[in-house]
């Protein structure tokens, strides 16, 4: 597989009609000297004046804001997803220092700038998203870190011109319509020895099922497979990985999934049922995310 051509193809995505303003109005932005926090909020600040209203305009473009969230020197940015909390649950179970690190799914890279803490060697984000990796060099263009965002998927991994120590996978699997395949997509792009924190959709109980939503899953259409742990389990060690632990489970709640103004579209409480929040729209069991780390012998 030719990546370089793949990538100078992708490139051309920054283009596209409703990309190429976005594009021009964040190349307008003048640098200023930043410093960052890097909290629960990635929060950039600066002892030069800033023009926080064009920031906001080229942010606005850039709707929906998903994952965060952020402060950009005043202006803050109350995404969809409280990241951070997904985050802090994770911290304590990872240590990338001196690591190459891939996030799978990096959306606009909140977790990516968060990783920068463990001072990692090397960090890249795969996402094919023109619009979320415009939203990754907004914030990059302040930051100026040196983190690679690739507009490549999971099936690109393999075929990668490195490998990994660590590969954060959130929110991707439900995604895919052969879960095992990824899975085993995922153990191709380590290192021996290497470990991949995974998130997923679950459903409770004790024997290896999955759900399998007939149209829409809390009205997202592409979700293929909701497994048990232990469906998940044996579908993690059927890709060839040595061992599976269990890190926890969380059930999703408006404190983590809600809708903002930067959003401009529905979120968790338009996706269960109004009468019963422990189901979905369409009855089937409501979001719990299983979190798992799976190592490579």
């Amino acid at each position: 597989m030719d990546l370089n051509a793949i990538r100078a193809e992708r490139l051309k995505w920054m283009e596209w009609k409703n990309i190429a303003p976005v594009r021009s109005a964040l190349n307008s932005l003048p640098s200023v000297d930043t410093t960052y926090t890097l909290s629960d909020v990635v929060t950039l600040s600066s002892d030069e004046k800033v023009d926080i209203q064009s920031i906001e305009n080229v942010a606005r473009m850039m709707m929906p804001w998903r994952k965060g969230p952020f402060d950009l020197f005043g202006l803050f940015i109350d995404t969809e997803w409280q990241s951070n909390l997904k985050y802090n649950f994770l911290r304590p179970h990872f240590n990338l220092h001196g690591k190459k690190v891939a996030d799978i799914g990096c959306n606009n890279g909140y977790y990516m700038f968060r990783f920068l803490e463990d001072a990692p060697s090397k960090v890249v984000g795969f996402d094919p998203s023109a619009l979320f990796k415009s939203q990754f060099d907004l914030i990059n263009h302040y930051i100026k870190s040196d983190i690679v965002y690739e507009l490549l998927g999971v099936e690109h991994l393999p075929f990668y011109e490195e490998k990994f120590d660590v590969i954060f996978c959130l929110g991707v699997l439900y995604h895919r319509s052969d879960p095992i395949a990824m899975l085993k997509t995922l153990r191709q792009g380590l290192e021996e020895g290497g470990e991949v924190y995974l998130d997923t959709f679950i459903i409770e109980g004790d024997e290896a099922y999955a759900l399998c939503p007939s149209e829409s899953y809390s009205k997202i259409t592409n979700v293929y497979f909701v497994p048990t742990l232990k469906a998940l389990e044996n579908w993690c060690l059927r890709a060839g990985f040595k061992s599976f632990e269990v890190l926890g489970t969380v059930r999703t709640t408006s404190d983590e999934q809600r809708k903002t103004d930067w959003i401009e579209s529905q979120s968790l409480e338009d996706f269960l049922d109004p009468d019963d929040s422990s189901k979905t729209v369409e009855g089937y069991p409501a979001p719990i995310r299983g979190y798992v780390r799976l190592k490579k012998g």
